[in-house]
């Protein structure tokens, strides 16, 4: 139960504001972070292609290893050269990660 919640707080106050951050300031985000979000975006498609391995359910997994995955890896080697449009989709997945992880917080169904 506890490291449900700490998966919860975890991507509502990491996760969530890292692809609000980057989503809002788009190519003006320090040009460290690219290698970053490419290296973040392999490590995730390689531990949720693990974890969807052993899972009896993993409709999650495939998410982020066919959704969030890629987009993070694609921003990472475009660059500064990322169209606006992906910026957008990672906005838009940083408020999912806050909304859904939020609502199941809150909502404690654990």
């Amino acid at each position: 139960m506890a490291d449900i919640i700490l998966i919860h707080l975890f991507h509502i106050i990491i996760v969530g504001s890292l692809f609000l951050y980057v989503g809002i300031k788009r190519e003006k985000i320090p040009q460290m972070m690219y290698p970053f979000l490419l290296g973040l975006g392999i490590f995730i498609i390689l531990y949720h292609s693990y974890k969807a391995s052993i899972s009896k359910t993993p409709w999650i997994n495939y998410i982020h290893i066919f959704l969030i995955g890629p987009l993070l890896i694609y921003i990472g080697y475009m660059n500064k050269e990322t169209s606006r449009k992906y910026y957008e989709i990672l906005l838009m997945f940083g408020f999912a990660s806050i909304g859904y992880h939020g609502y199941y917080m809150i909502k404690g169904d654990h």
